[in-house]
């Protein structure tokens, strides 16, 4: 009895040792995780749209700067960034009294100037009034002279006058005749020197005005205004400051008028395109668009592409506003397609985890990717449609376990 005892102990120890030892290489091939800790996607297979996802701002599509034009120092500032203006609004008030000096003395120039024309087409008209006056008496000379020829002319047949006498009669109305005729040639001619002249002087007076325009808009662009519809984006000034000419007062951007600046991964801006479709999300509406340019410069490893807006804008969308930009590149036709896992990239390979039809274990499979595009990724090999994978991270838990068993 004690030694069928001894022999039942032994079998007893060596089954516990052969479990003990299949559960340990068991716990080793395989390990187990709550199903509400994982996320599992079915492999999809049709159409999907390449997408590159970035981010950025709206921004006024048209802009104005604003300059100071002259020296000037800010007297008054009206308005703040953030205000909605239109071009006739003002945003602030500068000061400059050698503009004001230089108005005032442009005009004195411009006063004598137009004093100096009407002093001319007086005398002028001074000289005209005494030409005249001249080729009248002229006029009555020869008609005299006229008269006594053809009084002469009867009286020099009946030998009463000597032909002497007539001749000299005759001489004295010709030149009274070649006097006239030069002289009113003399006043014909005096009319173009005195318009000429006149003209002259106005052209004086033109150039005088256009100084004392020059020196007056001076003067008005030191009451700065919007010049456009919009927002005033930024104020580079402060009250008191001193600007030289040319320095920055102000940038004003339209609010209509937006379209959005995206920043995308630098390796998937070779698929954009020109006139691609475009949707900008700015958290409360999506907008529509399209690609219309694309920034050759990178910086930190990213491309700036700009999206042209299309319709009516919500009131969602103002300049400055950051935004998600989602551009549809292309459209992969029939593909094999999951949602992206983690730590996945395109044109590489990852193994994942495949759920097991009726039951709750999972199985390594290494699936071959192809395009990624969105939150999705294309599956070149490895996987078929309907097949259930696991996506979640397990890396930190057990790379080497082939089996998965989901509680």
């Amino acid at each position: 009895m004690p030694q069928f005892s001894m022999k039942s102990a032994g079998m007893l120890i060596g089954i516990a040792m052969v479990v003990l030892l299949g559960w340990t290489f068991a716990s080793n091939d395989s390990f187990s995780v709550a199903r509400q800790n994982l996320l599992i996607e079915e492999v999809l297979q049709g159409n999907l749209a390449q997408t590159i996802e970035g981010y950025g701002t709206l921004s006024s599509e048209r802009q104005q700067l604003i300059t100071s034009y002259s020296a000037a120092t800010v007297k008054e500032i009206v308005l703040k960034p953030g205000a909605q203006v239109d071009k006739d609004s003002v945003i602030l008030r500068l000061e400059n009294p050698e503009l004001e000096q230089a108005l005032q003395s442009a005009e004195q120039d411009l006063n004598q100037a137009q004093a100096n024309l009407r002093q001319l087409r007086l005398n002028n008209q001074r000289e005209r009034l005494n030409e005249t006056a001249n080729l009248a008496e002229l006029n009555a000379l020869y008609e005299n002279a006229a008269l006594n020829k053809a009084a002469e002319e009867k009286l020099v047949e009946q030998g009463i006058v000597s032909q002497l006498s007539y001749q000299q009669s005759v001489l004295e109305e010709k030149q009274l005749k070649q006097r006239i005729e030069i002289l009113k040639q003399r006043i014909s001619h005096l009319a173009l020197v005195h318009e000429e002249s006149v003209n002259i002087q106005q052209e004086r007076v033109n150039q005088q005005q256009g100084l004392v325009d020059i020196a007056q808009s001076r003067l008005d662009k030191l009451t700065v205004r919007a010049g456009i519809d919009g927002v005033l984006q930024r104020l580079s000034v402060e009250l008191g400051q001193s600007l030289s000419a040319g320095q920055e007062i102000a940038l004003i951007g339209s609010v209509s008028e937006l379209i959005a600046l995206i920043r995308i991964p630098q390796n998937q801006a070779q698929l954009v395109r020109i006139g691609v479709p475009a949707i900008i999300d700015t958290r409360r509406d999506e907008i529509h668009g399209e690609v219309r340019r694309i920034d050759p410069i990178v910086e930190n490893n990213t491309v700036e592409v700009e999206i042209a807006l299309h319709g009516e804008l919500p009131a969602s969308a103002r300049p400055q506003l950051s935004v998600d930009g989602t551009i549809i590149a292309d459209t992969l036709e029939n593909i094999t397609y999951i949602k992206r896992p983690a730590g996945s990239q395109s044109n590489t390979s990852a193994t994942l985890y495949l759920l097991e039809e009726n039951s709750n274990q999972a199985t390594r499979h290494t699936l071959q990717f192809g395009v990624q595009t969105g939150q999705f990724i294309q599956i070149l090999s490895g996987a078929s449609a309907g097949q259930q994978f696991v996506i979640s991270d397990l890396s930190n838990m057990s790379e080497a376990s082939d089996t998965l068993v989901i509680n």
